[in-house]
C-alpha cells in the first residue's frame, strides 16, 4: 500500500479544526477558568434548583459575588433562573457543559 501523498494529509489535518466550534468552546473555557464561576457550576450540577443563598454558602463568597459570576453564565443560557418566592434559584441547562462537568469527575447527588 503507497502512503497517502503528504499534502492529502496535510489537507485533511487542516478540515480538523473546522468540524469544532473552536470560538465557542475557546469563550467555554474563559467562563469556566474563573475559580468561582467553576464552583458553582459544580455546585448548580450537584444540586439543580439551588438558591443564591445556598450556592453563597457552598462556594465561600459572599451572595454579590454569586449574582455577579452567574450573570454571565445566565447571558450565556448555561443556566437559568427560576424564582421561587422571593428565592432565585438557578439550574444548569447546558448539555456540553454538562458533559464536561461529568468528564472532570464531577458527582450528582444521585
Amino acid at each position: 500500500m503507497e502512503p497517502l501523498p503528504y499534502k492529502a494529509a496535510a489537507d485533511s489535518v487542516e478540515d480538523v479544526p473546522g468540524t469544532v466550534d473552536v470560538q465557542g468552546w475557546a469563550a467555554r473555557f474563559d467562563l469556566i477558568s474563573d475559580p468561582t464561576r467553576l464552583k458553582l457550576l459544580l455546585c448548580l450540577h450537584f444540586s439543580p434548583e439551588i438558591s443564591v443563598t445556598r450556592l453563597a454558602a457552598a462556594s465561600g463568597v459572599s451572595q454579590t459575588v454569586v449574582s455577579q459570576s452567574l450573570r454571565p453564565l445566565r447571558d450565556r443560557e448555561w443556566v437559568v433562573m427560576v424564582k421561587v418566592g422571593r428565592e432565585h434559584r438557578y439550574r444548569l441547562v447546558d448539555d456540553s457543559l454538562h458533559l464536561l462537568l461529568h468528564t472532570i469527575g464531577a458527582p450528582h447527588p444521585h
